[in-house]
């Protein structure tokens, strides 16, 4: 399901824990680190998306977390031609995702990487909320960046009220103080 625009929609999961810190998964037999995120299915909306993807990525359901927020309006970007080889015809240009921001709510231990027949993930680690953003995948930093600065207002009592990368700064991004 690819938009007009050649954008595919998607949502990102932030999956925070009580001490503010970010979950961080590594991509299967790769050594790239990212948040879980996957597409919206026909019938579904972001949220429906967000707790299907939430479930088959990292093994969590619904009574685990509590949405703290999510952002307004779609963030997009677009994927560089050598990783388009599944989505190359069509006009794919990209991904649109609403992104949410959670608080697990269970234990480290309901985390579980092999909840369905194809896993994302084959390590986690908790990170502080403003991670090297030299650490993600070129292409999606800038979405990163904009996302963790627009949902940093609904951490409960943050110690991590201000932004700390140093890309967003390239970018010239408005930042949440």
């Amino acid at each position: 399901m690819i938009d007009r625009d050649g954008y595919r929609p998607n949502v990102g999961i932030i999956i925070t824990n009580d001490k503010n810190q970010v979950f961080w998964g590594k991509r299967i037999r790769q050594h790239a680190w990212q948040f879980p995120q996957g597409g919206i299915q026909q019938g579904e909306n972001p949220e429906q998306a967000m707790y299907r993807e939430l479930y088959e990525e990292v093994g969590l359901m619904p009574e685990h977390v509590e949405i703290l927020g999510r952002t307004r309006d779609w963030m997009r970007y677009e994927v560089p031609q050598s990783w388009n080889k599944r989505e190359s015809r069509g006009g794919y240009r990209g991904q649109k995702q609403i992104w949410f921001l959670l608080r697990l709510v269970g234990r480290d231990c309901d985390v579980c990487l092999r909840a369905c027949a194809h896993p994302e993930f084959d390590a986690w680690r908790w990170n502080d909320y403003w991670l090297d953003i030299h650490a993600v995948i070129e292409f999606k930093r800038e979405v990163y960046t904009r996302a963790l600065n627009e949902l940093v207002r609904y951490l409960p009592e943050s110690r991590n009220k201000c932004v700390c990368s140093t890309y967003a700064e390239d970018f010239s991004l408005q930042m949440h103080r």
